[in-house]
């Protein structure tokens, strides 16, 4: 899962997120990252897992 947000458009807590295979996860960081709107990669079982601990915050589907 690739976590980001547009700094230009959403509030700097906002997250929004990108679920990707493995093929497609570096290209996908890339085009984030060179707009610096990339925020972390994180494994979708530990970002379910967090969520199911109730690990609460802005988010967005992507």
């Amino acid at each position: 899962m690739l976590v980001w947000n547009n700094p230009r458009v959403h509030a700097p807590q906002r997250r929004k997120t990108w679920v990707s295979c493995d093929e497609h996860r570096e290209r996908l960081a890339q085009f984030l990252g060179v707009r610096n709107f990339l925020i972390e990669v994180v494994e979708l079982g530990a970002w379910e897992a967090g969520r199911a601990e109730g690990e609460t915050g802005p988010t967005g589907a992507g």
